[in-house]
């Protein structure tokens, strides 16, 4: 077919139509915006593609390449809904863009044709139905925009000096630390959509709890000298970004806990450097991405991702762990990619599955590992219990 640029940009905006209603839809019922976000990049990535690339490049487009764009377009929305820090479940944002696609092949071999005889021949536009179309997508987006808004948490800014915890925050707020704030006694999270930026938290039980909330982030947080876990998370749904976190000295500790998660969604945890602790970071039953991270000195594992759960564990580097570096365990499903691994202890226990192993699986579970650098350690890497190495590299 021989789109026109209004063409394009009119069947762009019609078939978006009922995939916008779809994420309104969609969105209190995750109690997130992320749909509402992922379908407006959605829309400007095709309506840039289309003033820019395809109308220019395509004078005809046949039928066949709807889906190369397609996965064109889907590469790219993922890739920005990631630089946005836009926290959702990679299954979810899929399904939502394959929907999306799908409506939009009905619509444009079928339903438009149908509605106005002379689509084909006037290059996809659609007359006073591409004018309606223009006008629901920009009342959606601007009563999305508004409700957004309007439902913003309140921002709290934390003075500099010391703040005597636990700190309990049981509303949705946005906790902003000055330079120099810093809680004793850990921090709880109490309530959904709690954001904390800015932050040194020294002691504790736990450094940050969060149990039972979604939409957590933490960013730029510091936990230091806490008992049991630097960062806890159960039962939530949590974005960490460039975290420290210090258990050295700890020796049962654990840098970062996120357990039993698996029915709140993806979690992230992104650029954080975490040094000491039996485990630097650690998922049970969970789906998390663990990405970029800088972990050293951990007694146990460096990352584990172990009993059931799922996600990806790519372009981290850890260093001088004591017996394992990277654990994919209990049935879990683990894709690790371009990590560095490197100066791997064995364990003075003398346990044969803790000989200073760059990357082990064991009981069960599968990882799929790509373009790895597991150096200077004395097992590369290691499969037990019936365990599953598959690699691309």
């Amino acid at each position: 077919m021989s789109y026109t640029l209004r063409g394009r940009v009119e069947s762009r905006l019609a078939a978006l139509v009922p995939v916008f209603v779809a994420a309104i839809v969609l969105a209190p019922a995750e109690h997130r915006w992320w749909p509402v976000e992922a379908v407006a990049l959605m829309l400007g990535v095709g309506l840039a593609l289309d003033t820019q690339l395809y109308h220019r490049l395509l004078r005809y487009q046949p039928g066949w390449l709807a889906l190369p764009l397609g996965l064109l377009e889907l590469a790219l929305l993922l890739a920005l809904m990631r630089a946005a820090g836009i926290a959702t479940p990679l299954g979810q944002a899929v399904a939502l863009f394959a929907g999306g696609w799908l409506c939009a092949q009905a619509l444009g071999h079928a339903g438009f044709p149908l509605l106005r005889l002379g689509y084909a021949e006037d290059g996809g536009e659609l007359g006073r139905l591409g004018l309606v179309a223009a006008g629901a997508v920009g009342v959606a987006l601007a009563g999305a925009g508004a409700t957004a808004y309007a439902q913003l948490p309140p921002v709290v800014h934390l003075a500099a000096g010391v703040h005597q915890g636990p700190l309990v925050i049981s509303r949705r707020e946005v906790l902003v630390g000055s330079p120099g704030a810093v809680v004793r006694g850990g921090i709880v999270v109490a309530h959904d959509d709690v954001t904390i930026k800015n932050v040194a938290v020294v002691g504790g039980a736990n450094g940050i709890t969060i149990d039972g909330h979604r939409g957590a982030r933490l960013e730029n947080v510091s936990v230091s000298g806490a008992r049991y876990d630097g960062i806890h998370v159960r039962g939530a749904a949590v974005t960490i970004r460039n975290c420290t976190v210090d258990m050295l000295g700890n020796r049962y500790g654990q840098g970062i806990d996120i357990s039993f998660t698996m029915d709140y969604g993806m979690n992230m945890v992104d650029g954080c450097s975490i040094v000491g602790g039996m485990d630097g970071i650690v998922t049970h039953s969970s789906m998390t991405e663990i990405a970029n991270n800088r972990i050293a000195h951990t007694q146990m594992t460096a990352i584990s991702m172990t009993e059931m759960s799922m996600g990806m564990i790519e372009r981290n580097t850890v260093r001088g762990a004591n017996g394992v570096g990277i654990y994919c365990n209990d049935r879990s499903v683990c894709e690790v990619e371009r990590n560095t691994v490197v100066d791997t202890k064995p364990d003075p226990s003398g346990d044969p599955s803790r000989r200073g192993i760059g990357l082990l699986a064991s009981f069960q579970a599968e990882a799929d590992v790509r373009d790895n650098q597991l150096a200077a350690n004395p097992v590369p890497s290691g499969v037990v219990m019936n365990a599953l190495i598959r690699r691309a590299d």
